[in-house]
């Protein structure tokens, strides 16, 4: 079940794509984007991340970090990062648990077929790890600006 708006964001550990250990708990006292995207190197993932990257100085100056999660691992992450030169952490979910505590993890369909992926889906949290916004209808082009407002 996704966690909602005004209510406390799920803590994680997980590895980012240097394979050290992140927790979302590191972040208190900070705003962080979080944001689930289906997969690396894909187009709108890459126009999403580096739109991110673009706009990356502005979110920094809001208070701001930034976290990207998908299920692909910590090599897949780390040419992602490497390739489009992220300067924020991508985290690895190949077993799921963090897309399953908040609730992107769901049936899609592309081309008339159903499958089970990640929901695009950004949470904003703020320094007491409360979700302050959810953005459902990510706009892969300008998200920083549906962030930042």
């Amino acid at each position: 079940m996704r966690p909602e708006i005004n209510t406390p964001a799920p803590d994680f550990e997980a590895f980012n794509q240097d394979g050290k250990t992140v927790k979302l708990s590191d972040y208190r006292g900070k705003k962080v984007v979080l944001y689930f995207y289906p997969k690396d190197n894909t187009p709108t993932c890459t126009t999403q991340a580096c739109n991110l990257r673009d706009n990356y100085k502005q979110l920094l100056q809001n208070g701001y970090v930034v976290l990207g999660v998908s299920v692909d691992n910590v090599k897949s992450h780390a040419k992602f990062k490497a390739k489009f030169e992220l300067p924020f952490d991508l985290i690895a979910d190949p077993e799921h648990n963090i897309v399953e505590k908040y609730g992107v993890w769901g049936e899609k369909m592309m081309f008339g077929k159903k499958y089970m992926g990640v929901l695009r889906t950004t949470f904003v949290i703020d320094e007491k790890r409360i979700i302050t916004e959810i953005i459902d209808k990510v706009e892969s082009k300008v998200h920083s600006a549906q962030i930042i407002g």
